[in-house]
């Protein structure tokens, strides 16, 4: 079946409508994002839906385990740590590659992040694949029911918790030189809260504020936190007036903590058919003899930095900071998409929210990127076409 619609979609693709698909996203706010955007949806099996799935919820399982904030307190100590942490994060996003394993294809956890990724560029990215590709309305991106409204409804539920839109502040580092930025155009349009710059941000005791267009200061009761710690740490430039250190009396939609206590740090707890084998760097107690299958990847990056594919015994040496690191053994891609002129890997990172009262997160959409490279990633596909970001497509009930 998913043959005939991977068939189907690529006799109905033509480069005239995939610029047009383009010029569609670039005219909501006369912007054209700077990363690639694939010429197609990746169409998933049930199959496969299903091994999606069960990986997904054993990397819940695990994080949901009574002793999970104490096996990872090392994440904090070793990082930044912010006051008022939540019970458990509100977002998840779960990136699995789509491998061949004893001939069979099998998703394989590639990272997890317990921070929010481009929830309201991925919805409205599949509204412009049905604005020009009127046939995949059979089809569904969204988990457990959901659709449009629903999708919207619980997103808001998340970032908003209840508070009027001018109160919660979508919060970034230059948000206007963020390569994702288009997915905050959308959240401000969708979900009309303000986008803000920490420079902007004015603090009055343990009260933060921000001016919105009319000058006049507003109160920000929570914060839909898009800060990486990574960038804020190099930025010396930037003037402040608080500290995420501080005691602040602000919620936050995705607390800072959570970033690193879900991150690459808990791949070395995950082990069954879903997972890859991961070593932290100072628990490793023999370097391996086939380094050339293993990658070398720091804890906490962001966007594949500082990740070392090729990894040579002096790599290894070099590091001081050993705690800091994994190595990983590599897993096999399997060129799974058919493109016009050849097969194409992917990979599909799945979307969830927690808001704080439920008792478990949702499933919401996801994210794929399909790549023709050695790896996913940008620095692996330039000059390429058929890679990219994009959305997957589930069967429609």
């Amino acid at each position: 079946m998913i043959e005939h619609y991977r068939k189907h979609f690529n006799s109905q693709f033509s480069q005239e409508k995939h610029g047009d698909f383009i010029q569609d996203i670039a005219n909501d706010f006369d912007y054209l994002p700077t990363f690639r955007i694939a010429e197609t949806p990746f169409f998933i099996s049930n199959e496969l839906k299903s091994q999606l799935l069960e990986g997904t919820k054993q990397v819940i399982d695990f994080i949901k385990r009574p002793d999970f904030k104490t096996l990872t307190q090392r994440a904090l100590d070793l990082n930044t740590e912010v006051p008022n942490e939540d019970l458990h994060t509100q977002f998840l996003a779960i990136d699995f590659g789509i491998c061949e394993e004893n001939g069979q294809i099998i998703p394989k956890l590639i990272e997890v992040q317990g921070f929010p990724s481009v929830f309201n560029f991925q919805q409205n990215l599949f509204d412009k694949f049905l604005n020009h590709y009127p046939f995949l309305k059979e089809f569904s991106p969204y988990f457990e029911g959901l659709d449009k409204a629903s999708f919207l409804a619980k997103l808001k539920e998340s970032i908003l918790n209840g508070h009027d839109e001018k109160n919660v502040v979508l919060l970034e580092i230059e948000p206007e030189k963020q390569n994702t930025k288009i997915d905050f155009y959308y959240c401000r349009r969708d979900l009309k809260i303000p986008i803000v710059c920490v420079t902007e941000i004015i603090k009055r005791e343990k009260k933060l504020f921000y001016k919105n267009d009319q000058g006049n200061e507003i109160q920000i009761h929570r914060i839909y936190n898009r800060v990486i710690f990574d960038e804020l740490n190099l930025r010396k430039d930037l003037k402040l007036e608080f500290d995420f250190r501080e005691e602040l009396d602000v919620e936050w939609a995705g607390h800072p903590n959570w970033f690193f206590r879900i991150s690459k740090y808990i791949l070395p707890y995950l082990h069954g058919p879903y997972f890859i084998d991961s070593t932290l760097l100072s628990e490793l107690k023999e370097i391996p003899d086939d380094l050339e299958n293993y990658v070398l990847k720091p804890l906490f990056s962001f966007s594949g930095s500082g990740v070392i594919f090729h990894v040579k015994k002096s790599d290894l040496e070099a590091i001081k900071e050993r705690d800091l690191y994994i190595l990983q053994k590599k897993v096999n891609y399997s060129p799974i998409l058919q493109a016009p002129d050849g097969m194409v890997k992917a990979e599909v990172r799945i979307l969830l929210v927690w808001p704080e009262k439920d008792q478990e997160p949702t499933l919401m959409s996801n994210l794929v990127r399909l790549s023709r490279g050695e790896m996913i990633g940008v620095k692996f596909n330039k000059d390429k076409d058929w890679v990219g970001g994009t959305i997957g497509l589930f069967e429609s009930k």
